[in-house]
């Protein structure tokens, strides 16, 4: 029988994670604990037994289905040891700015720059938890760009700059959680869905005066506009908080990713950011590398072919 119980802990340090997964029979014990925390359920019948065949497959013992620990996870046909995928993620983890694609590649040894680019976009599929919390509270709202000045292009209007929605909770004077998703354009058919994924209902939602938002008064939120006379610089001081998560998105797509992030894969550098920052405050890297794992059991496989499927220039 395969039996095993549920594991909260995680590594504190480099050393103790160096211990701790020296094999890749660890490896598949922490996600084994990881997937099944009440223990072993069969994905096909449910059942709670099951044997162990050549190590790597359990075999359920009612339905005789085979299935692993990688099996439906972002692991899922990888030709690398687990080992390496989880120095990976202790590295992405680890390092306070993250790494880039090219930095991954040197750290693990990595023979091809395409396995490490595709290996972070994995990743970073794996840092949004499923049916996560919405923000709550006083939440401000605001919209920025990325990508090349434009010249003719006014106001919220764009060409072929992305257009980024950012939502971020008020806590006190400080700021708390964040959200940011890439959006088609700033009218209220883009933003207001983002508001809605966003923040919890009941929530008051502070924006500028931008017809966009309008719809809001139909929904369930409060809103609290501020309003933007002369010039948008001015939205920085009067939705402060917003404005400094731009400011730091801005600041760590420049250096750590150099600047070189395409349209077509922003959304995912979008989720990276936000599940550092939201993340920022916690005691232990070891706990971050936790939560990815955790989530990276969670996550549907995503093959490399679909990760650069030529993007859907009707989607934006």
């Amino acid at each position: 029988d395969v039996v095993f119980g549920f594991m909260e802990d995680y590594p504190r340090d480099l050393l103790e994670f160096e211990s701790r997964f020296s094999s890749e029979e660890d490896c598949r014990d922490y996600l084994f604990a990881l997937r099944w925390p009440d223990g072993f359920r069969c994905p096909g019948c449910g059942h709670e037994r099951a044997w162990a065949v050549r190590k790597v497959w359990l075999e359920c013992a009612r339905c005789g289905r085979q299935t692993s620990v990688t099996a439906g996870t972002i692991f899922q046909d990888t030709r690398k040891p687990l080992r390496l995928w989880f120095r990976a993620m202790w590295q992405v983890t680890s390092q306070k700015n993250g790494t880039s694609a090219l930095g991954l590649q040197r750290v693990l040894g990595l023979g091809s720059y395409q396995t490490a680019w595709t290996w972070m976009h994995k990743l970073r599929r794996a840092m949004v938890r499923p049916g996560r919390e919405r923000l709550t509270g006083v939440v401000e709202v605001d919209e920025t760009y990325w990508g090349a000045e434009e010249e003719g292009v006014f106001g919220r209007q764009i060409e072929r700059k992305a257009l980024i929605a950012v939502a971020a909770e008020e806590r006190g004077t400080g700021l708390g959680r964040i959200r940011m998703r890439r959006v088609k354009d700033a009218s209220a058919a883009s933003l207001i869905p983002f508001v809605e994924e966003s923040v919890e209902p009941g929530s008051v939602v502070h924006t500028d005066d931008w017809s966009g938002y309008d719809p809001l008064k139909k929904r369930d939120y409060g809103r609290r506009i501020v309003t933007i006379k002369h010039h948008r610089e001015q939205a920085s001081e009067l939705l402060p908080r917003v404005h400094l998560a731009i400011s730091l998105l801005k600041r760590w797509l420049l250096g750590t990713h150099q600047g070189a992030v395409s349209h077509e894969h922003l959304d995912y550098y979008l989720d990276e950011f936000v599940f550092r920052f939201n993340r920022r405050n916690s005691r232990s890297r070891g706990k971050l590398f936790y939560r990815l794992a955790q989530q990276a059991v969670t996550v549907e496989p995503t093959p490399y072919r679909s990760i650069v499927a030529d993007w859907d220039a009707e989607t934006f």
